[in-house]
């Protein structure tokens, strides 16, 4: 059965947003940050959110608390950003004849509002890279160094009306707990404990500039940032590709064997380069389940029973266990939080 586009189910780790809601929450009074979560739909214990956070609850909760903290970057920068900022950056930018050139105008624009941190373009000979630069000795923060990143990466490939190619994404900060979630985020390969975060563009890839019209801006800053925070791209891990194969798929032809046929390998290579993305095609197929059910549970449209089905499984039974394993949650009670 073909399936919707994966990007619009992936999910991420409760622990990627950690960072990010500990910001907003500096920014808010305690029944203010309890409205933002619940109105975005995200679960949380004791201040700690439950389960996987989806890419609509964090559109949700981006567009809510752009608007209601008054700093468009929510509390992750020492200095706020305020209301419209986002704006007359793609006036920007759009006003650009290259790639190459609305990296600059992104650097310069940046660099003029932020206090702990400078942008520096490194032009090599086949590449060029965004350096995101400490003006002091200051944290680094994980959610907020991804999220700038990522917007740099987004406008790019909204100005070519493509996702642009990177060749590699490098952070500041030590290797996380949920290292897997970025490769979610970025179409490439992503290290940590680096000397300074960046992200590097091949020049091949940076061309010109399509033209973009004001309702075009306008869509843009609406969706935000819908269109531009998870990759459509799955070339750059194998694990990707895999996932990608078993969306397109039934059920019934979900192995080893049909997986490695279609990407032009042989079994036992393609459990070689999984394990060298840290996983296993049985991990790809269940974190693939893990997510359909997510989101078929959050729409609130099918049964358990027939969602059991879709993902595969052969009775309600043995999904609710293999649900409450990846969850914490049975599927019925997993419901009713998120449309309670």
């Amino acid at each position: 059965m073909t399936r919707e586009p994966e990007s619009s189910f992936s999910t991420v780790s409760s622990s990627f947003v950690l960072d990010w809601l500990g910001a907003l929450q500096g920014l808010c009074e305690p029944d203010q940050f309890a409205s933002l979560l619940a109105r975005s739909g995200i679960p949380c214990g004791n201040k700690v959110p439950l389960g996987r956070v989806t890419l609509e609850q964090m559109v949700r909760l981006y567009q809510l608390a752009a608007v209601e903290t008054g700093d468009e970057m929510m509390g992750l920068w020492s200095r706020p950003i305020r209301a419209r900022a986002l704006q007359h950056l793609l006036t920007s930018v759009r006003e650009s004849t290259s790639l190459s050139s609305a990296l600059y105008r992104f650097s310069t624009f940046w660099n003029l509002l932020l206090d702990d941190y400078r942008f520096e373009l490194s032009d090599a000979e086949d590449s060029i890279t965004l350096c995101l630069l400490p003006r002091s000795n200051t944290h680094a923060q994980r959610f907020g160094h991804m999220l700038i990143l990522k917007l740099a990466h987004g406008i790019l490939s909204w100005l070519a009306r493509r996702e642009v190619a990177l060749e590699r994404v490098e952070f500041a900060f030590e290797r996380p707990s949920f290292e897997e979630d970025y490769a979610v985020i970025f179409p490439a390969p992503v290290t940590f404990s680096a000397p300074a975060t960046s992200i590097r563009f091949s020049k091949a890839s940076l061309g010109p500039v399509n033209t973009r019209s004001t309702d075009d801006l306008d869509r843009f800053l609406e969706n935000a940032p819908r269109d531009w925070l998870f990759t459509r791209s799955q070339e750059h891990r194998q694990s990707l590709r895999v996932r990608a194969y078993l969306n397109q798929s039934g059920w019934q032809d979900a192995n080893l064997a049909g997986a490695a046929k279609a990407l032009n390998m042989t079994p036992r290579t393609l459990i070689r380069k999984l394990d060298a993305d840290g996983t296993s095609f049985q991990a790809i197929k269940d974190g693939l389940r893990r997510d359909i059910a997510i989101r078929r549970l959050q729409i609130g449209d099918a049964s358990i029973e027939a969602i059991a089905q879709d993902v595969g499984f052969s009775s309600a039974a043995s999904f609710h266990k293999a649900f409450h394993r990846w969850t914490g949650a049975t599927p019925s009670s997993y419901r009713q939080r998120h449309l309670s």
